[in-house]
């Protein structure tokens, strides 16, 4: 269930950490001390990762553990849907994440007794998760029970610089006397997380459709396996869907200790043992350097070679250099990325935490999406959403649109498949995988998935944010206008024409965003989402016939497109039907959306949160309530087409109905309360999207990263207080900075110049860091800057509205019909107690 925050006035900032045990620090996340009971959340907060590879925050010794995880991004295995009724078109092939084999365990014998963190005495203990270095650290002093004292610290890093590297350092020093130590550095092969003492990690009593599946079978089939003293190597081929894995380790050893090496190596276990007897204040380092490498269709021996080349370039360079070549990709991300609320330390410190977790999540992705928990986890089974193009793509378009073009060229190549679906759909053009890593659809709950045919849309849009932001006409014409023409198809198709005292176009059997309310007809977001999608493949179009005509002829004679197409398209946008309620004065979330009785959050118990765990889906559907935005996400991405009245009627009707029990959804209502003039609530749905994996405050941040509330965090402060807004080419602020904070300072990179905003609550700074000169403009004033501060004098912040919308405002009143509009809760009899 989602937890229910620390009590605090609205628009503090709650007390949501110990901070006994993880004290602020501006730059890192510390653990002071060693705690047991909350392992699946440190495991999760203390991963390390760089979009391609991660390693969950397990202790090197490998027990105790809440769930094992090295993950790989794209890396998966599929398998069988069994629906309890088929139907045509259903998806056949699911796809799940495979754990990867661990690289991470490292375990330490002093005269023959394991350190096994739960029952060692700990004289000291800290463990750090450092921002700028990209490492983390760990230094205990461990009292064993011979009472000799050991020191031991450790590092781990997952590379930035090299996509396929991690590496490790273990340091061990006895204090007191010699005793013998040994050190066993292994590679084991789990499946699920699994490890070597229990049968598998804790798990609800339901099956939570947030979480990954698990395999009842072998999922990694053994392919190599070979080693010696320096470097030992495994590889692997997964049952079904054939993608290949390699593994390779080297290990060195530094010490004036006398030692002897043991190698073991079998199919699903490789081992490095070092056994010496150790003299007191002589360390004893153990190096190691691993690298994966898979592939969809390479043989593993070809994946060890590759392998062999990632570590024998490290024995080149050397080990340290691999730690300043971290310390140097990280100071150019921050120096591009970083975003400061000045005077408030713990603020600062998570935000950065989400800011690091971004790149962790995406950086080198390269060739792959972006999953829903990156590689921290094994939620949602590994899949790449929509999340991406709306809430993470945003951050990196205008910070670093490389990772950006990545993950928009990675859509661009599922475009075969798409077509697919959409002709298993009856439709023409593409139809994007609502949840996916190969490409295929992998949802089989085609009411809250497939239904969703608003991603085609939501990818078109981050496509043209990113070219409107990087002027990166070469995708565009290449690549990017498949994308937008193929997208546009499938809505001119979808839709349909009905004349009703003038010819109104349609689109009907959808799902929006919020997945409580399914299968609708004209949800108003996906109708303003399509419309931009057809307006602006009209226009791409059009642009590039008149200025890259050899590009246009190519895409013509590559699509089929004609000139009556377009033109279509440009008649069904303008054309789209927006559901407006002119009893109630607000847009109705679909065509029927009023029809409906309201559900009463207020009065709803704690314990029936979230609904989709504790009610079934039929019931939730016949009211009016919402997991997450959806007329509200629409306001924000298509704002430009709402007036200020239509946007704060339609907030103070929807977000009352509002359950958050996404976590998509707090950083939308933000921004949104921000621009309305809800400072206060503004700043409290900010603060739990801020801390959504730190306090676990939907209690599952077990299953990895929330990434997309992450990059949604970063739209609250640009978008939200720092009123950003980017249209048609034309970047704007209007800002609505809050009441408590002095300042908020953050940077974006518009066509290759990077431009440094300060924000103050009587004045903006405006300074070009890096290129050349930018104009925006602020309040409607346009302003040019250059590499010289330009200040901005504000009047105020915005409109000012304390408190939060009413829940029970149009509670009596009357429908268009003449119904009275009433609230309730569902009874529970019988159920769960």
């Amino acid at each position: 269930m989602k937890r229910t925050p620390p009590e605090a006035p609205l628009g503090e900032l709650p007390d949501y950490l110990d901070r006994g045990r993880f004290p602020v620090d501006p730059w890192a996340l510390t653990e002071a001390y060693h705690g047991s009971d909350d392992l699946g959340v440190t495991e999760t907060l203390f991963a390390v990762g760089n979009g391609y590879l991660g390693m969950r925050g397990n202790v090197e010794e490998g027990r105790d553990s809440h769930a094992h995880g090295t993950f790989i991004n794209g890396f998966h295995e599929t398998w069988s849907i069994k629906h309890a009724e088929e139907a045509f078109g259903f998806a056949q092939v699911g796809q799940t994440i495979v754990n990867a084999p661990d690289s991470k365990i490292i375990r330490l014998y002093v005269d023959d007794e394991p350190l096994l963190l739960p029952v060692a005495d700990l004289i000291d203990y800290e463990r750090t998760l450092d921002f700028r270095n990209g490492l983390l650290r760990r230094e205990i002093l461990w009292r064993t029970p011979s009472g000799n004292r050991v020191r031991v610290r450790s590092r781990r890093m997952v590379s930035f610089s090299q996509r396929h590297l991690a590496v490790m350092t273990f340091e061990v020093t006895v204090l007191d006397r010699s005793v013998p130590v040994v050190v066993s550095s292994q590679v084991v092969n789990r499946q699920d997380g699994l490890d070597e003492y229990r049968t598998s990690p804790p798990g609800s009593a339901m099956n939570d459709p947030r979480k990954g599946e698990r395999f009842s079978e072998r999922v990694l089939q053994p392919q190599d396996s070979w080693g010696d003293e320096d470097r030992t190597v495994l590889g692997y081929q997964c049952t079904n869907s054939r993608m290949t894995l390699a593994v390779a380790v080297d290990h060195t050893i530094t010490t004036d200790s006398p030692h002897e090496v043991l190698t073991l190596v079998e199919d699903d276990h490789a081992k490095q043992v070092y056994r010496m007897r150790a003299e007191p204040g002589v360390p004893i380092t153990i190096t190691k350097a691993v690298s994966y490498h898979t592939s969809r269709n390479v043989p593993s021996r070809e994946l060890v070679n590759r392998c062999r080349r990632t570590l024998d370039r490290v024995r080149v360079e050397g080990v340290e250099q691999q730690f300043e070549d971290q310390r140097a990709w990280l100071d150019d991300y921050w120096a591009r990325s970083d975003v400061e609320v000045e005077g408030r330390p713990e603020v600062q410190q998570a935000l950065r935490w989400n800011l690091f977790q971004l790149a962790q999540a995406a950086a080198r992705a390269e060739g792959a999406g972006i999953p829903a928990k990156g590689v921290s986890g094994s939620g949602y089974s590994g899949h790449y959403f929509w999340d991406t193009e709306i809430y993470v793509l945003p951050y990196f378009i205008y910070t670093s649109p490389l990772f950006a073009r990545n993950a928009l060229r990675f859509r661009y190549t599922m475009l075969p498949a798409a077509r697919r679906r959409a002709k298993e759909l009856t439709q023409n053009g593409v139809l994007f995988p609502w949840r996916t890593i190969n490409g295929e659809e992998a949802s089989a709950y085609y009411a809250a998935g497939t239904a969703q045919y608003h991603i085609d849309a939501d990818i078109s849009y981050a496509l043209d944010k990113y070219v409107q932001a990087t002027g990166d006409e070469d995708f565009l014409a290449r690549e990017g206008i498949d994308v937008l023409v193929e997208t546009a198809r499938m809505w001119a198709d979808l839709g349909f024409w009905r004349g009703n005292g003038g010819d109104s176009f349609h689109i009907h059997g959808v799902t929006g965003p919020d997945e409580y309310t399914t299968v609708v007809n004209d949800n108003l977001f996906t109708n303003v989402m399509a419309r931009f999608n057809l307006r602006r493949a009209a226009e791409v179009a059009r642009h590039l016939q008149e200025s890259h005509p050899d590009h246009y002829a190519r895409m013509c004679a590559r699509l089929g497109l004609a000139c009556k197409e377009i033109e279509e398209w440009e008649r069904a946008a303008d054309a789209l039907a927006v559901p407006w309620d002119e009893n109630l004065g607000i847009h109705p979330q679909d065509s029927q959306f009023h029809e409906r009785e309201v559900w009463d959050l207020p009065n709803t118990p704690a314990d029936r949160r979230p609904l989709l765990l504790n009610y079934h889906p039929l019931v939730i559907y016949r009211f009016q309530v919402l997991k997450q935005a959806d007329v509200v996400l629409g306001l924000f991405l298509q704002g430009d087409q709402f007036t200020d009245a239509e946007k704060r009627a339609d907030f103070d009707y929807y977000d009352p109905i509002t359950t958050g029990d996404s976590t998509l959804s707090g950083p939308v209502q933000s921004i949104m309360a921000a621009e309305v003039g809800y400072h206060q609530l503004a700043l409290r749905y900010f603060h739990e999207a801020l801390f959504v994996d730190l306090a676990d405050l939907h209690a599952n941040a077990t299953d990895g990263v929330h990434v997309a509330s992450a990059g949604g965090m970063w739209q609250a402060l640009v978008n939200g207080f720092g009123g950003m807004r980017h249209y048609d080419g034309r970047i704007t602020f209007d800002p609505r900075l809050p009441a408590e904070w002095t300042s908020l300072t953050y940077r974006l990179t518009v066509r290759g110049h990077r431009l440094k905003v300060t924000l103050r609550q009587d004045e903006m700074d405006l300074v070009v860091e890096d290129g050349e000169q930018v104009t925006v403009a602020v309040r409607g004033e346009e302003v040019t800057v250059g590499d010289r501060t330009v200040t901005v004098a504000l009047d105020g912040q915005g409109p000012r509205l304390d408190g939060e919308p009413d829940p029970t405002a149009l509670r009596g009143s009357l429908r268009a019909d003449g119904t009275v509009i009433t609230a309730s809760v569902p009874h529970h009899s019988g159920l769960n107690g």
